[in-house]
This record gives structure tokens, C-alpha cells and sequence, in this order.
């Protein structure tokens, strides 16, 4: 409207016309197609009105101001059309990630017996709501038991294999009375779905998945864990932060034992109010600008305050791994906070 006014008060010497593209562009920067294309329009009619009042009529000058007019505003809507189809499939995109989320990671209860419990996950690629990181949670005659784990490469790969083996550990926590039990019941459902899956996918045998199974017993005195090459769990007691180490992890699933024996368990005594963070290593390996990993034992100061909260803490977490990695992560990040709870 401002370039019209002033085309029409200047000088007939001084042609402003094609100066009106720059309405069409500026919608199209902004808003829809159909508003473009309206903006493209009266800018098409400004021009004209401007170039006849310029005595410009009967001129070479017209027929290019118009035709430069009409391409560049065909380029500006198909421009934004394509814009809004991309739009929308990135929408239908999340709505299936979303979905597909709700079905292999099934949001877990904030509170299961007496634990109060929190779960986060963040995912590398930003269209993606789910990946080959996985937890779940199981109320069995032998306790609370939980399972987080960490597939062996991105992709559908790595969602079906995630969605195999939180399958088998639904099923399975409750059928067998130790942990190094279900550690290989699981070990052999891992390796019932490779070799099913070795018929179309030639690298099948490479792939396997770090596991760490955990335990709370009904009375809630202890946490028992069988880790299978998973990073192990933080205890946050007295605003405190441990690595609860113990003894040598097995393989991960997919390359074990079929033997119980072969698993080992760790013991660690629950006190009111702990709480065990179990995470992937996404976390442990997310890198800075400089390459610098997230050190938990030293990021943890930033965060333990929160040990009051599992929600809070898992907030507090992923702040400060943003904070650390500028916003970007290389890997997914899969996080669960259990606080021991007398019961209300």
C-alpha cells in the first residue's frame, strides 16, 4: 500500500510498479497460499493502475512489469503449497511417532506400590517421538520389576526390536522368581526374534540390546538389579549422587547366556525417599560444543536438589543436559526416577 502511495504522488519519470512484488513476498514469508495469491493479485492491479498513470500503456515496459509480476507470484504460491503440504505431513508424522510412543513405551503409572515413578524421553531426530531406547514396568507376585534398555542402532530396526523385547519382558516378569531367571528367558526371546528377523535382514546377528533389570521387592527394603551391558543406576540419598557399580555387567541381550547362573545380581538397601535414576547412554555420552561428554558425577550437583521429586528431577535433568549440549543430541536419551515411598 506505502509503494502505491508513492508510485501515484512521484514524478511520471520515476516508475515504482515493480516495486509492488515486495507485498506478495512478505505474505508468502508469513502466512498461506490463498493469502499470497490474494496480495499477488492486487499487486498485479496496483502495478498496472501505476505503469497507465506513468504513460507507460502502450509500452515495452508494461507487458514485462506484468509478466515479471505474474511468475514471480506463481513461484511465491507454489512455494508456500508446498510449504503447507510439508507442514502437514510433518504433523501427520508426529501424530503417528505419538501413537506409535503410546504403544511400545505405554506411559507408566506415577505410582506403582510404594514407588513413585517418573519416565522421560527425548528423542535425536527431531520428527520422532520414539526410538530403539525402551523402559517398562511390571507389578508381579515378586515385586515391582522394571527393564530400560538401549537398542543397537536408529531406525525401524531398532523401534522393532525395541517392541520385541518389551514384549518379551512384559510377558515374562511374571513367570519367573529371580532376576537372572528373566534375565535369560529374555536373553532367549532376543534371540528368537534375531533369527526370525535374519531371514530378510542380512546384518540380524549383529544386533543386540543393553538391558538393565530391576527389582523392588513387596516390603520395599531392597532394590535388586541384573544389568546386561547397561549403564548403571544413580542412587540420590541425603542429596547425595552414587553409581551403584556392583558386580561386572553380562553381555548385552542378544549376545548372553542362556544360563541364569551367568547373570549376576546386585543387592543395595532402599531407604525412605531414595531414589535411583536408570537411564541410557544417551545421557552419559551426549557431547558439548567442545566434544566434552555430560559428566554425571559432576553435572550431578546441578540437579540433585530435586530428590524430593521425581518429576522434578527428571525436568531438572534434561534442562541441564540441554543446557550441555546446546539443545542438540546425538543419541536418544530414555530416562526413569523411582523413589522409594513409605505408603500413604
Amino acid at each position: 500500500m506505502g509503494i502505491s502511495v508513492i508510485a501515484l504522488v512521484v514524478p511520471t519519470s520515476v516508475h515504482l510498479g515493480s516495486l509492488l512484488i515486495a507485498a506478495p513476498i512478505l505474505v508468502a514469508t508469513l502466512s498461506t497460499a490463498r493469502w499470497t495469491g490474494g496480495a499477488a493479485a492486487l499487486s498485479l492491479l496496483a502495478a498496472m493502475i501505476c505503469d497507465i498513470r506513468d504513460g507507460l500503456l502502450h509500452s515495452a515496459v508494461m507487458p514485462v512489469h506484468a509478466v515479471a509480476l505474474l511468475a514471480v507470484s506463481v513461484f511465491l504460491v507454489a512455494t508456500c503449497r508446498a510449504r503447507e503440504r510439508v507442514r502437514k505431513e510433518a504433523g501427520q508424522l508426529r501424530a503417528i511417532s505419538e501413537a506409535t510412543q503410546h504403544v511400545v513405551l505405554r506411559p507408566l503409572p506415577r505410582r506403582i506400590a510404594n514407588l513413585r515413578v517418573a519416565t522421560a524421553y527425548r528423542a535425536a531426530e527431531s520428527l520422532a517421538r520414539v526410538g530403539g531406547d525402551l523402559y517398562a514396568a511390571a507389578r508381579t507376585p515378586y515385586g515391582t520389576r522394571l527393564i530400560i534398555g538401549d537398542v543397537k542402532g536408529k531406525g525401524l530396526r531398532a523401534l522393532d526390536d525395541a517392541a520385541a523385547l518389551l514384549g518379551a519382558f512384559r510377558e515374562a516378569a511374571h513367570q519367573h522368581a529371580a532376576l537372572p531367571d528373566l534375565a535369560a528367558a529374555l536373553e532367549r526371546s532376543v534371540r528368537r526374534h534375531v533369527a526370525e528377523a535374519s531371514h530378510t535382514d542380512a546384518d540380524a546377528a549383529e544386533r543386540f540390546v543393553t538391558a538393565l533389570l530391576v527389582e523392588f521387592p513387596g516390603d520395599g527394603a531392597v532394590m535388586r538389579t541384573v544389568s546386561c551391558g547397561h549403564p548403571p543406576p544413580l542412587l540420590l540419598r541425603d542429596h547425595r549422587i552414587t553409581t551403584l557399580s556392583g558386580r561386572a555387567p553380562a553381555p548385552p541381550l542378544g549376545l548372553a547366556s542362556l544360563d541364569p547362573a551367568a547373570y549376576r545380581q546386585n543387592t543395595v538397601a532402599c531407604a525412605p525417599y531414595d531414589v535411583f535414576l536408570l537411564y541410557t547412554d544417551g545421557l552419559a555420552e551426549a557431547r558439548d560444543a567442545s566434544g566434552g561428554f555430560y559428566a554425571l558425577a559432576d553435572r550431578g550437583t546441578h540437579w540433585h536438589s530435586e530428590q524430593g521429586d521425581p518429576e522434578a528431577l527428571l525436568r531438572r535433568v534434561l534442562d541441564d543436559l540441554v543446557r550441555h549440549t546446546g539443545g542438540r543430541l546425538d543419541d536418544d536419551v530414555a530416562l526413569v526416577a523411582v523413589q522409594c515411598a513409605p505408603t500413604a
